[in-house]
């Protein structure tokens, strides 16, 4: 059982990126996912979660409207469309997984772990 996460990289203040995680070893097309993240000396915190479906979403109040999460469940892969990225958007990105079909916006929530791609966002 492993997430894999890619696309993380170096951009400047107003750049995109696109983060991806990828699922192997079973099927995770029931299970919600999610990103999270962890800048130097801070606790992981919640970015955005989807469910099962794709068809609800949450976002963090601190990247609600830039950036946008979702899911192809035939891929096993979920993605973080991140746009307008700001310097204090800097963190290793970790994708993440639960057996419950819904959406949960807590570290203990998820059983599964990738691991993480670094976004650096310069001034």
């Amino acid at each position: 059982v492993q997430l894999q996460a890619s696309g993380g990289g170096l951009v400047q203040a107003g750049d995109s990126l696109k983060l991806s995680c990828a699922a192997s070893g079973r099927t995770f097309s029931t299970y919600g996912k999610g990103w999270f993240r962890q800048a130097p000396g801070k606790e992981r915190e919640f970015v955005s979660g989807i469910n099962w479906s794709g068809g609800s979403t949450v976002y963090a109040d601190s990247v609600k409207g830039r950036f946008s999460i979702s899911r192809d469940n035939a891929k096993n892969t979920v993605t973080l469309q991140m746009n307008s990225l700001k310097p204090e958007d800097t963190a290793v990105y970790y994708c993440a997984a639960h057996r419950s079909a819904a959406v949960f916006t807590t570290v203990y929530d998820y059983r599964y772990w990738g691991q993480g791609t670094q976004v650096t966002v310069s001034s």
